[in-house]
């Protein structure tokens, strides 16, 4: 690269090939045909260590209903699932914490200042395009400062329209069935309103009764079965209406976009099997709303500009009607609104610098007694700086974050305590954190780089107190300090296409990492009694793992293509929260934490020949515990799923269909993710897809 404008390839070769298309159509006319050279020039694009990414048929042939049962394939990933269609998904990315995982939709993070977690159920695969995985962040300068802020990040690329030819309208409808009294129809709308601007929307309805069969064994700590039982899940049920709308426009060296998100459910909550107790009553709605838009220009070779805003407004609703143990009917309403602003300018021809400025304003209402209302500004700062030269590229970021908060003791006397005996009002907080990425590819030359690349990058962050570590009611602390993580990682990555052979492609990458989790907010008891609690900043935690995963990709005879690829995952998180918790019978101090296996990996291949498409998957999660008290009681076996799918392409009179059928589960095991919450054995799907 050298730091000099480079062709783009891509785009080039569809130049050249509209133009030799002109040309041919030509060429009746005329015997000779003058074709002049054309140059595609473009900026090198600066992401120097890249994410691991689910695309195009891969992702698509997936054995996978919701964007979290995708994500699953990827390396140092953890999914906390409570089990069905409807239930919880939340993501853990090597092992600091679900709210350390910043996920993003078209580029813009999606939030959630109550607790800080984003249900992936919720989010369709249907028209999702591609999914990647960043451990650290996007090592890209050119980003709102936000994206500086995660330990680990999620980003949802949604579909942007698509046109043949000719085509103005583009029509692509999915109904499934299967399992679980499981409807589930979709449809995707594409319009191109000019060359310059297209219109998209996408609806979605699903109904299912969650019911499944499970057995459940419980095993007393001597070794006796206290209980083997087969049962039906119940008040696992879910109905729920998405939205989707957006217009997509290009412009002389820009683009923009604006979305606009709804999404409506009502779901039971089937709640975890505890003393024998099988059925549960409790009730969520949930009702999220939220309108973003971006805005990128390159207004010379030296400048871009990328300005982004979103507003969001969620409501939840939780209904305990069981008397027996505590009537409920708590309402939430969280809003936000949020403004970002970025700039890169090239200073060198292999130097570029960025500046970003967000501005983000939550709030929280609740029903909840003795509620404080509060009320979260946020702005964020960033510099970074770029550099590149040869196979060597290195980055480097700052991140200042302000944070004011105030509250509304509306419910308060004059000295009165808030939740958690604190008085007054919350400290502002700023934090300066940073980040340095690097990569080295060698033994390459003045024009062609080699196919591996060695790579390395350290960051700190950290991660605020939500509102409901802060104010929920009797448990939440005013006194919280941020939460910090340090993480260190070096690792090498190979990948080299290979021709038309057998073996056509190969990719591997491997990373070992050391994080490091300090003033980690846990929930301890509070005074004497076990049933009160109060979140404290007392947890610290040491991870160490290893990260494995390869690709290849085949041409078998018979033009059959296949794809394989493995993943693997060692981790060992120990929680060094407390040192007097040294017993060795105990298990507490040093133990692995709540829910991470050591061993854990997956496996993919996917075939295709002329109109057939067969794809298998497979996942295995090895022993873990489900607390940091590794002791016989709180053991948890190893579990492992495979899923086929087989699928038929064909054409009926102007319609493109695909008729799929999917067995997940398939040998029926019977397994928990998260303890006492039963995962469905084998089941089945049949799916349509119509493309108009």
């Amino acid at each position: 690269m050298n730091g000099k404008p480079f062709v783009n390839k891509g785009l080039e070769a569809g130049l050249l090939l509209a133009v030799f298309a002109s040309a041919t159509a030509q060429s009746k006319l005329d015997s000779i045909q003058q074709i002049n050279e054309v140059t595609v020039t473009a900026r090198r694009h600066r992401e120097i260590i890249a994410p691991q990414r689910l695309a195009g048929e891969q992702l698509k042939a997936l054995s996978s209903f919701s964007v979290a049962d995708a994500i699953r394939y990827f390396s140092g990933i953890q999914i906390k699932d409570y089990g069905g269609i409807g239930g919880l998904k939340t993501v853990d990315v090597r092992s600091m914490g679900t709210n350390h995982t910043g996920v993003f939709y078209d580029g813009i993070r999606l939030g959630n200042a109550q607790n800080g977690q984003i249900d992936l159920g919720k989010f369709s695969l249907d028209n999702i395009e591609e999914i990647s995985l960043y451990n650290g962040q996007k090592s890209e300068i050119f980003q709102p400062a936000k994206d500086f802020g995660s330990a680990g990040s999620i980003y949802l690329r949604t579909r942007r329209p698509q046109f043949a030819p000719e085509e103005t309208t583009h029509v692509q409808t999915f109904f499934r069935t299967g399992s679980f009294d499981l409807v589930n129809p979709s449809v995707l709308w594409e319009q191109k309103i000019n060359d310059r601007v297209a219109a998209s929307f996408n609806a979605e309805f699903i109904h299912s009764s969650g019911k499944y069969p499970f057995r459940y064994r419980k095993v007393l700590h001597e070794g006796t079965v206290a209980w083997d039982t087969t049962a039906v899940r119940h008040n696992g049920d879910i109905h729920s209406l998405r939205l989707e709308g957006g217009l997509n426009g290009v412009g002389t060296q820009g683009r923009w976009q604006a979305k606009v998100y709804f999404y409506d459910s009502e779901k039971g909550i089937p709640g975890a099997i505890v003393n024998n107790v099988w059925k549960r009553s409790q009730r969520q709605w949930d009702r999220n709303f939220f309108a973003q838009g971006g805005f990128r220009q390159q207004f010379s070779e030296r400048y871009d500009l990328l300005v982004n805003a979103k507003y969001a407004n969620d409501r939840m609703r939780y209904l305990n009607p069981d008397t027996t143990l505590m009537y409920l009917d708590n309402r939430f309403r969280q809003q936000e609104v949020y403004v970002s602003a970025a700039g890169k300018y090239a200073v060198l021809p292999n130097v570029d610098v960025s500046l970003s400025a967000d501005y983000q304003w939550n709030t929280l209402d609740a029903s909840l007694r003795d509620f404080v209302y509060p009320r979260r500004h946020t702005a964020l700062v960033a510099t970074a700086t770029a550099f590149e030269w040869q196979g060597l590229k290195a980055q480097a970021s700052l991140l200042a974050t302000f944070v004011f908060e105030n509250v509304t003791r509306i419910r308060h006397d004059p000295g009165e305590s808030l939740p958690g005996g604190q008085t007054g009002t919350p400290d502002n907080k700023q934090e300066y954190t940073p980040a340095v990425f690097l990569s080295w590819q060698p033994f390459g030359t003045a024009n062609t780089l080699s196919p591996l690349q060695v790579r390395a990058f350290y960051k700190r962050i950290f991660r605020m107190p939500t509102f409901n570590d802060l104010y929920y009611t009797d448990a939440g602390n005013i006194a919280l300090h941020p939460e910090y993580t340090s993480q260190y990682n070096l690792g090498v990555h190979y990948e080299k296409p290979l021709g038309e052979g057998l073996v056509n492609h190969i990719s591997f990458r491997t990373d070992a990492y050391y994080n490091e989790v300090t003033n980690k907010i846990i929930a301890v008891p509070k005074g004497n009694g076990q049933y009160r609690w109060m979140m404290m900043n007392i947890g610290y935690v040491e991870i160490r793992g290893i990260d494995l995963s390869g690709q290849v990709g085949w041409l078998l005879p018979g033009k059959i293509q296949v794809h394989t690829s493995l993943s693997y995952t060692f981790q060992q998180a120990q929680d060094f929260s407390d040192p007097t918790d040294n017993d060795p019978k105990a298990g507490g101090y040093g133990g692995q934490i709540a829910y991470i296996p050591w061993h854990n990996g997956s496996a993919i291949v996917n075939a295709m020949h002329d109109t057939w498409d067969l794809n298998y998957s497979f996942i295995y999660v090895g022993e873990r515990y489900h607390n940091s008290s590794n002791i016989r009681e709180n053991y948890e076996r190893p579990w492992y799923t495979h899923d086929l799918t087989i699928g038929k392409t064909f054409r009926h009179r102007k319609l493109k269909c695909r008729l799929a059928a999917e067995v997940n589960n398939l040998f029926n095991q019977y397994y928990d993710v998260v303890q006492n919450y039963p995962m469905p054995g084998r089941n089945y799907k049949l799916i349509l897809k119509i493309e108009i």
